[in-house]
């Protein structure tokens, strides 16, 4: 890694945890930055196409950055449709970071990062597409989406100023761990929401591949840092503290990236941790988020007006 990326990273670890708490709690309030525990106020419980939009309106967010990391083109420019229902156009436009679009094509250093951001370009592209043909013609809009400005400010929140996950390898599995572990716990927060067999399959689906993702990211963070020499495992912590922060979880059960003891068959490993499991010791099944706990996380919005960070406008369709 270069001395002028490292020199950054170290500065970061220099904005320790007490830093982050005193900063974290004035620009909260002064962002609104509140979740709320309790469903997205409707009239009714969502229905399916309902649940599969609220989560179409997530994989649009993760392709656009993944490809625009990857390629420097929006998914629009690959030819996937954005529009509402089976409409090719019509979408919500990114917000990218000066230069335009192909300003953010990372000129990836490692093979291995550079790996799984290709691989995950195509499988989140390719879950829009899935998503959009399940729906057809209910199919939402692609909103407008914001990944420049977003990542100012979290990165202002965690002690990170002018962030920018497509300068280098190493912010751009930090951007990538921003979204993977939230993808994990929306889909299966969302689980108990769909009422057919199908729809569950499709989302069962999707989750799984979203939790490899963020198994992946976490585990290639790990490798290239896990002393935390660099400060990788730092970053997550904070940004884990925010989420758990963001979605008011009565207990924190989102944790960063760290060097973990585990006891298995009467003997203490060492490994890197945490996992989405690993807030429950018991069963180690994956926590879940509400759409609302979701909602607060992307948009750092509060109930009735969930819009900001990646959704300016707020998402489109029914959870919002």
């Amino acid at each position: 890694m270069a001395n002028q990326e490292t020199q950054i990273l170290d500065e970061i670890i220099v904005s320790n945890r007490r830093k982050m708490l005193a900063l974290g709690g004035a620009a909260l309030a002064g962002l609104a930055f509140a979740g709320v525990t309790s469903a997205s106020a409707q009239s009714a419980a969502p229905t399916d196409a309902d649940v599969l939009n609220f989560a179409l309106n997530l994989e649009y967010l993760e392709a656009n950055f993944y490809n625009l990391a990857v390629s420097g083109q929006t998914i629009d420019q690959l030819g996937i449709g954005i529009g509402a229902g089976t409409a090719a156009t019509g979408g919500g436009a990114v917000t990218t970071k000066p230069g335009g679009p192909t300003a953010c094509k990372v000129a990836f250093a490692l093979p291995q990062v550079k790996a799984y951001a290709i691989e995950t370009a195509a499988e989140e592209s390719k879950h829009v597409t899935l998503l959009r043909s399940a729906l057809s013609t209910s199919a939402v809009a692609q909103p407008p989406i914001d990944l420049y400005n977003s990542f100012n400010t979290l990165g202002a929140l965690i002690g990170v100023p002018n962030f920018d996950p497509f300068a280098s390898d190493a912010f751009f599995l930090v951007g990538a761990y921003i979204f993977e572990d939230v993808g994990v716990t929306a889909y299966s927060g969302a689980a108990g929401l769909i009422s057919t067999n199908s729809t569950l399959v499709t989302a069962a689906g999707i989750l799984a591949v979203e939790a490899y993702h963020a198994g992946l990211v976490r585990t290639t963070i790990f490798q290239v840092d896990p002393t935390n020499s660099a400060g990788y495992l730092g970053i997550t912590q904070k940004i884990s503290a925010l989420r758990n922060k963001l979605d008011l979880s009565a207990t924190p059960d989102d944790y960063g990236i760290m060097a973990t003891v585990t006891a298995l068959n009467g003997t203490n490993v060492i490994g890197g941790g945490y996992s989405v499991v690993d807030a429950n010791l018991t069963t180690s099944l994956a926590f879940s988020r509400t759409t609302s706990q979701v909602l607060a996380i992307v948009t750092g919005g509060t109930a009735g007006a969930y819009k900001g960070v990646f959704f300016p406008s707020g998402l489109n369709g029914n959870v919002k």
